[in-house]
């Protein structure tokens, strides 16, 4: 099963678990198992329209993909990070 790697920030929902194992097959299926489990994930990753928001990076085996690739394919053992890209000043 592929693994999904939860920064600190987006870990209220998953009461604070940082690696989640999901049966799935792509990234979206990855953060539509983890809202599943977990109520609130996945709208902090994806927005109602279904893009990913503006400052989440998604990486697959440490290999950053296109935002817009949310059907890029995921195999055992693969693991999906979810990177918050915060600002501040």
């Amino acid at each position: 099963m592929p693994t999904v790697l939860i920064p600190a920030p987006y870990r209220a929902p998953t009461g604070n678990r940082a690696e989640i194992e999901v049966p799935a097959g792509s990234v979206l299926q990855c953060l539509d198992a983890v809202e599943a489990r977990y109520p609130g994930f996945r709208e902090l990753v994806v927005d109602q329209k279904g893009s990913v928001h503006r400052f989440v990076k998604l990486f697959i085996n440490e290999e950053q993909i296109d935002s817009k690739a949310l059907d890029a394919k995921l195999g055992e053992g693969d693991r999906l990070e979810v990177l918050a890209a915060l600002a501040g000043g």
